[in-house]
């Protein structure tokens, strides 16, 4: 008797998972219009392998890959908790697929390496990855949910030093930039004259700053104003005038085309139903949708 009761709780369990299955596939279709401005993006439009989601719902969690330095989009405590605005995100596709999440640490140098990894480490990667047509080469991008652009912190006391990206390209401007990302490369190809140096630690920089180490860092309009905010000794004067602009957005390789439009379910339904807007407003960054 103990044996039938526990085989029919395993095929219950299995047909709940085959009908979460049959459920999100069925949402792709109803959902499929929510991509920007309505209509189905070119990835979108990639048939669907079915089989990333299944193993996952299979699994019963959400493998998500995150830098945890990347205030207030991605950010590891010492007791491994981890917290900001990609966080949250990630946890309501977990909610999504109604499954439970484990965040596996991952780095900007190592990120496209990381997410190509054999066997896979992670299902997706999350928390201040911008959308850029080479990672779209290589990998899967969601739709965009949360605007970007480069920009500065430096001290407070020389916010009038610094009006253009001209005014930073100067042999006696230190910046620092952390290894491996946007910013180091953004930094190198539009700063010729300006000292660049290169910190480990993402997080660490705007300390360092702070303290004297460097003049600016190099950084996104997303992350400055949390520094800003939490450091008076800082400030980011062209915070309204960044020097490019992006959508950030969520990252994984080519093969998984249920799980990128079911990503993208996710951040259409946030947008429409409002708590995109109130994740915006809770962390203080701009909302553009």
């Amino acid at each position: 008797m103990k044996y039938m009761i526990q085989r029919n709780t395993y095929q219950i369990g299995k047909l709940f998972c085959l009908l979460t299955v049959i459920f999100t596939l069925y949402s792709f279709t109803v959902l499929a219009a929510c991509s920007n401005n309505g209509t189905p993006t070119e990835q979108d439009s990639i048939a669907p392998v079915n089989r990333k989601v299944a193993e996952i719902v299979e699994r019963g969690t959400l493998l998500v890959g995150t830098t945890g330095d990347y205030r207030p989009l991605s950010f590891c405590e010492p007791d491994g908790t981890y917290w900001g605005f990609g966080i949250e995100i990630a946890k309501e596709i977990a909610k999504y697929l109604g499954v439970e999440i484990s965040f596996v640490k991952t780095s900007w140098p190592t990120l496209t390496a990381d997410v190509l990894a054999e066997p896979q480490t992670f299902d997706l990667a999350i928390g201040g990855i911008t959308i850029t047509d080479t990672r779209r080469e290589n990998m899967l991008m969601s739709d965009g949910y949360l605007a970007n652009g480069k920009t500065i912190l430096c001290r407070a006391s020389e916010a009038d030093r610094f009006c253009s990206l001209a005014d930073i390209d100067k042999s006696e401007v230190t910046v620092m930039v952390n290894p491996g990302g946007l910013n180091e490369k953004f930094a190198n190809e539009n700063l010729t004259h300006a000292n660049i140096v290169v910190h480990q630690k993402n997080e660490e920089i705007p300390t360092l700053v702070a303290e004297g180490a460097a003049d600016v860092m190099i950084t996104e309009i997303t992350e400055a104003p949390y520094y800003v905010q939490t450091d008076n000794r800082l400030a980011a004067p062209l915070l309204n005038a960044p020097f490019n602009h992006g959508e950030i957005g969520v990252l994984m390789r080519k093969g998984q085309g249920d799980l990128l439009q079911m990503v993208n379910n996710v951040i259409c339904q946030m947008k429409s139903n409002g708590s995109l807007r109130k994740l915006h407003e809770k962390y203080g960054l701009v909302y553009a949708y």
